[in-house]
């Protein structure tokens, strides 16, 4: 469909005998080289993802100024605005997310980043695949012409039908959305599955369950508290005043995911890491309040540049305020949903009880 330079090819391994010494990181350590290694591809995916976001944001703002519809270019009708500031505050914010994780390696080449590089990988890719169907709308017709097409008819040759081609596998290779939300969600349940996941093991002997609740509560009684006092996560003291309130909204938000999982781990205990959709909401909160707090961060750095605080902010407030409508949906539908209703029926269609809704096809 797209990335048509790239060859791909089928590899077999037929009586392939790999001797011990050449064991990369050791026995038993594969799954962890592997999963390091993904790192590099979970930067360079969403690299190439905000250039294409990038382009995007210069193609919109070039067309909705000089495209003219009822007189007025299209960029000052609402709906088509719309579209142009969720592509500049999300390019703005992939990458500020980008470059805060790329930093911590920068600093420490041995530093264990598989959770921030899951996060850019999941919300950039997802992000730049949205600024582009933003695009092709404001495009209409134009967006879906090939670069041949518009060329040949002396239009400006702006490329979005192959920019959306090559764009929309970046959310399926090098861990798929999907499979990102769920390792996101492993790496937050797993500190809690260790202190408490034997209490709530309905499968595991009462003995052992009781001395893991005794150890649980003793943790828990230090823990829980924490998470309704405003402890920690503060905007560092030189912070712009506009961003350093983003930054403290940030903390509160997170003590509340923090509640909120913990809630929900005691509703359904062990059986919690199957409640994929359920999860996929905590994810989707902690990956827009990352990005929020990055890019406050990369805003305060681009201030002490000498860049113009005014602008800097109006971009992270926007920024923010789309976020924070997203976290606050999330939330409600931790609370309110209907998953488990959704999953019976799929189970239905997929059984084809209800393949009369596809007669008339061929």
């Amino acid at each position: 469909m797209g990335h048509r330079a790239i060859y791909n090819g089928v590899l077999r391994f037929t009586n392939v005998r790999v001797p011990r010494a050449h064991i990369v990181g050791g026995e038993g350590r594969g799954l962890k080289v592997a999963l390091t290694t993904l790192n590099a591809g979970r930067l360079s995916i969403p690299a190439s993802s905000l250039g294409v976001a990038k382009r995007a944001l210069r193609i919109a703002r070039e067309w909705s100024g000089t495209r003219i519809q009822w007189g007025v270019p299209i960029g000052q009708h609402a709906a088509v605005a719309e579209k142009v500031r969720r592509i500049a505050a999300h390019t703005f914010a992939m990458e500020a997310m980008l470059l805060a994780t790329s930093r911590i390696v920068d600093r420490d080449k041995h530093a264990d980043i598989r959770l921030e590089a899951a996060l850019c990988k999941l919300w950039g890719t997802e992000k730049a695949w949205a600024c582009l169907d933003d695009l092709m709308q404001i495009r209409g017709g134009r967006g879906y012409e090939t670069v041949e097409s518009l060329r040949a008819r002396g239009e400006q040759p702006y490329p979005v039908e192959r920019m959306m081609r090559d764009a929309r596998v970046t959310t399926i290779f090098e861990g798929s959305s999907e499979i990102l939300r769920l390792f996101i969600m492993r790496e937050a349940l797993d500190p809690h599955l260790k202190v408490a996941g034997i209490a709530l093991n309905s499968e595991r002997p009462w003995r052992e369950r009781l001395a893991s609740a005794a150890r649980a509560a003793g943790f828990y009684a230090w823990w829980y508290p924490r998470q309704w006092l405003p402890l920690g996560g503060g905007a560092p003291a030189d912070m712009h005043p506009r961003l350093a309130a983003h930054f403290g909204a940030v903390a509160g938000l997170s003590r509340r995911l923090a509640r909120t999982l913990f809630h929900q781990m005691v509703k359904f205990g062990p059986r919690l890491e199957k409640q994929q959709v359920l999860l996929a909401r905590f994810a989707d909160i902690s990956a827009d309040l990352f990005a929020i707090a990055a890019a406050c961060a990369y805003a305060q750095k681009l201030l002490g540049e000498g860049e113009d605080a005014a602008k800097l902010c109006t971009v992270v407030d926007d920024f923010a305020a789309q976020a924070r409508l997203r976290i606050r949906q999330n939330f409600d539908g931790i609370a309110h949903n209907a998953d488990a209703h959704g999953y019976a029926l799929t189970q239905q269609v997929v059984a084809g009880e209800h393949a009369w809704i596809e007669r008339g096809i061929l």
